[in-house]
C-alpha cells in the first residue's frame, strides 16, 4: 500500500511541476493547418519536416524538444527573418520557452534557410499570424 501511495504521489507532483511549461503561450504544440503552398514553401516543408521537426514539430507544430514556430510571438514584427537564420546558423539562448538553447544547425545549407523562411511565413499567414511591430 506505501508503494502505490508514494508511486501516485510521484506522479502527482511531477504533472504540477510540468503543468506550468503549457501554460499560456509556453504549450509546446499548437493546431497547424498547412494549406496550398507555392513551390518554395514547399520545399521549405521537406527541410522543415527532415531537419527541424525533430524539435519543432512536424509543420512547426512544436514538439517536446522545442516551440512551435508557427505562433504569434515569431510574427516578422518580433522575430525578423534574420532572427531565424541567426539561429540556425549559430544557435540561439533560451528566451521565450522552457526548453533550453538551441544548438547551431550547421547541417542546414544555408541556400535551404530561404525555403525554410518561405514555409514558415506561409504557414504563419494561413494560421491567421500577422506582422506586429514589437515594442520594448
Amino acid at each position: 500500500m506505501n508503494r502505490k501511495f508514494n508511486a501516485v504521489i510521484f506522479i502527482l507532483s511531477g504533472i504540477f511541476l510540468v503543468s506550468p511549461l503549457y501554460a499560456d503561450h509556453k504549450k509546446s504544440h499548437v493546431n497547424v493547418e498547412v494549406g496550398d503552398l507555392s513551390s518554395l514553401a514547399s520545399k521549405g516543408q521537406l527541410v522543415f519536416n527532415t531537419n527541424c521537426a525533430s524539435c519543432h514539430g512536424v509543420d512547426a507544430a512544436g514538439g517536446i524538444g522545442g516551440p512551435p514556430l508557427i505562433h504569434d510571438i515569431y510574427n516578422p514584427g518580433h522575430h525578423a527573418n534574420e532572427s531565424f537564420i541567426h539561429a540556425v546558423r549559430n544557435g540561439v539562448r533560451q528566451h521565450h520557452w522552457n526548453f533550453g538553447d538551441m544548438p547551431p544547425q550547421k547541417h542546414i545549407a544555408f541556400g535551404d534557410m530561404v525555403f525554410l523562411m518561405k514555409f514558415i511565413r506561409e504557414v504563419q499567414q494561413q494560421n491567421g499570424i500577422k506582422t506586429v511591430t514589437h515594442k520594448m
